[in-house]
C-alpha cells in the first residue's frame, strides 16, 4: 500500500482574494459536502495520516469546518491548514481548540498579493494575536509565511515590502535579534516557542501555456504527497490546481485502484527513472529544487 508523508483535500475552490501568485481556477465553485469529506477520509485511511485542507480556496470560508475537524479526529487524522488569515475573525471559534488541528500555515505575502487589500498592520496584528493564542492554549504549531522571494532578493523594493511585516512580528514576540540578519534560504526561523516564520520565492503555478523543460529529472509526487480536489478528482501533487493530471475520480473509482492505475504507475516510474512523464511536469518550475 501506497502512504503519503502529505495528503490534499481540497475543501473549497472559492477564495476570497484574488492575489496576483496565485491563479483563479476556471473549475467550478464548490465547497465538499461533509458525507463526501467522509467518504474521502475513509478511501484514504492507510494511505495518510497528516491530511492538508488544501490546494485552491481559502479553507476558512468553508461554512462546516469545524465539523470537518471533528471528522477528521474522530477517524484518526491530523489537519494541516493553510489559510491567508483574513477570516480569522469570523473562523477562530470554529478553529480554535479542535484536536485535530496540528498546524496552521498563513500566507501573510497574500496580502501585498491581493490589489484590494487595506490596513496592514491590523491584518498582521490579527494574525499573530490569533498564533499567540494557539499556542497558549494547544499544542499547534504555526508556520508565519512570506513566500514572495525573488531569486536575488536585491532591491530595496523587495527588502522594504516584507520590512513592516517583519518589524511587527519582533516587536510583538518581543525578539532581541532582527530576523532579516538570521535569514537563510530555505530555513525557518523560530520565533517562539511553536511559531516559525518561514521565507521563499514566490513560486510559478504549473501551467501547459509555459516552456517545457528538458524533461529530466525528480520529484516526490505520488510518493510523499497525493491529493483530491473538492470534486473528487484525484491528483498526484498540491500543485496540480486544475486537476489537469487527472488520475481518477474517488466518487467513481476506490482511491487505492486509482493509485495503482496506469497513468499514475507511469508518472511514479517516470520520477523513478528521473524522466518527466506529464507535460504539466515538464512546465513546473517547482519540480527544479529536486532535480536530483
Amino acid at each position: 500500500m501506497k502512504t503519503f508523508k502529505k495528503f490534499y483535500i481540497e475543501i473549497t475552490s472559492i477564495c476570497n482574494l484574488a492575489c496576483t501568485f496565485c491563479p483563479p481556477t476556471k473549475r467550478q465553485a464548490n465547497f465538499i459536502k461533509v458525507d463526501a469529506f467522509t467518504n474521502t477520509l475513509d478511501q484514504i485511511k492507510g494511505h495518510a495520516e497528516h491530511i492538508y485542507f488544501h490546494v485552491k480556496g481559502e479553507p476558512l470560508l468553508h461554512p462546516k469546518i469545524d465539523e470537518l475537524l471533528d471528522i477528521s479526529h474522530d477517524k484518526g487524522f491530523k489537519v494541516n491548514l493553510t489559510t491567508n488569515g483574513t477570516l480569522l475573525h469570523k473562523a477562530k471559534s470554529k478553529i480554535l481548540g479542535k484536536p485535530a488541528l496540528r498546524q496552521i500555515n498563513f500566507s501573510l505575502h497574500s496580502f501585498d498579493g491581493h490589489e484590494g487589500s487595506v490596513d496592514k498592520e491590523g491584518y498582521v496584528s490579527s494574525v499573530l494575536a490569533f498564533a499567540k493564542e494557539a499556542v497558549e492554549t494547544s499544542n499547534i504549531l504555526i508556520s508565519l509565511r512570506l513566500w514572495n522571494l525573488t531569486p536575488d532578493n536585491a532591491t530595496n523594493v523587495e527588502k522594504d515590502r516584507n520590512r513592516e511585516v517583519l518589524e511587527k512580528i519582533e516587536k510583538t514576540f518581543n525578539l532581541d535579534f532582527k530576523i532579516e540578519e538570521h535569514f537563510v534560504r530555505g530555513k525557518g526561523i523560530k520565533i517562539a516557542d511553536r511559531i516559525y516564520l518561514n521565507h521563499e520565492e514566490e513560486f510559478k503555478w504549473p501551467d501547459l501555456k509555459e516552456k517545457e523543460d528538458e524533461g529530466k529529472g525528480f520529484c516526490h509526487a505520488l510518493r510523499n504527497q497525493a491529493g483530491v480536489l473538492v470534486d473528487g478528482t484525484v491528483i498526484p501533487c498540491c500543485l496540480d490546481g486544475e486537476g489537469v493530471i487527472n488520475l481518477g475520480n474517488i466518487n467513481d473509482k476506490p482511491f487505492s485502484e486509482i493509485i495503482e492505475g496506469e497513468r499514475a504507475n507511469n508518472l511514479y516510474d517516470g520520477f523513478s527513472r528521473r524522466e518527466v512523464v506529464e507535460e504539466l511536469c515538464r512546465k513546473c518550475g517547482y519540480r527544479q529544487r529536486f532535480n536530483v
